[in-house]
C-alpha cells in the first residue's frame, strides 16, 4: 500500500468517524477511536509517540509527542478546536521535520464538516 493509498484510508475513517460521533468532542476520544478504526484496517498505529530534539551531539528526548504515526510514513495532528490556526500547521510541520515524516495530516474534528478541517502538511514531498 503506497502513501496516499494510507493518507486516503486515514481521511476515510475520519470523516465516518466524524459522521458518527459529531463535532466537537474532546481530541482524545477521536484519537482512540481512530487508531481502533485504522488498527483494525490492518494499519501498524502509534500513538502519542515522542519526538526528540537531536542537538549539539545531545538528545533532547520527549521533546515533543506526535498523536498518532501511521505506518512509519504519516504524522496525524488531532484538533478539536473552532478554526484551524497557523501554529497548528506550524506545529505539525514541526514534528515532521523533527520525526523526519514525509507527509503529515492535520485533521481539525471541530469543524462542521471534517472536509473543511482536513490539511496535508508535507516535509519535502512535492504533491
Amino acid at each position: 500500500m503506497n502513501i496516499n493509498d494510507v493518507s486516503g484510508m486515514i481521511v476515510d475513517r475520519s470523516v465516518r468517524i466524524h459522521k458518527a460521533l459529531g463535532p466537537g468532542l474532546l481530541e482524545s476520544v477521536y484519537q482512540r477511536v481512530l487508531s481502533y478504526e485504522l488498527r483494525k484496517s490492518g494499519l501498524a498505529v502509534e500513538t502519542e509517540v515522542p519526538i526528540p530534539i537531536e542537538w549539539d551531539g545531545h538528545v533532547i528526548s520527549e521533546s515533543f509527542r506526535a498523536d498518532m504515526i501511521v505506518g512509519g510514513v504519516i504524522l496525524i495532528e488531532l484538533k478539536s478546536v473552532g478554526k484551524i490556526l497557523p501554529v497548528h500547521k506550524k506545529q505539525t510541520f514541526t514534528y515532521l521535520k523533527l520525526a523526519d515524516i514525509r507527509l503529515g495530516l492535520l485533521l481539525n474534528f471541530g469543524e462542521s464538516l471534517l472536509k473543511d478541517g482536513i490539511y496535508r502538511i508535507a516535509n519535502g514531498v512535492k504533491d
